[in-house]
């Protein structure tokens, strides 16, 4: 029984050790300089926030109605091979030879 406490306790012990202050770099430590293009260097905040493409919206957005496809010029059938045909030759593809 009290090895379950202590189970359950240590987790919530650990998250009571949470930050509570904001990050800063160590004593005679700088931040990374900032990007060619940036006006300044970037905070500790902002190099921690992912950027979008990192972490997409989602589209939730429920198909509504039923809507025909539009013609693909891409959407090919695949080539025909003829029986007992194959489309890669062995002996030209070696690239040990």
């Amino acid at each position: 029984m009290t090895s379950r406490l202590w189970l359950l306790g240590i987790p919530l012990l650990l998250a009571g050790c949470g930050l509570r202050t904001p990050l800063e770099p160590p004593p005679g430590e700088t931040l990374p300089p900032a990007p060619p293009a940036a006006a300044r260097p970037l905070t500790a905040e902002e190099l921690l926030t992912p950027p979008p493409i990192a972490r997409p919206e989602r589209v939730d957005e429920l198909l509504r109605r039923s809507e025909e496809r539009e013609q693909d010029r891409f959407d090919l059938p695949p080539a025909e091979v003829p029986p007992g045909g194959d489309t890669i030759d062995p002996q030209e593809s070696d690239p040990q030879a």
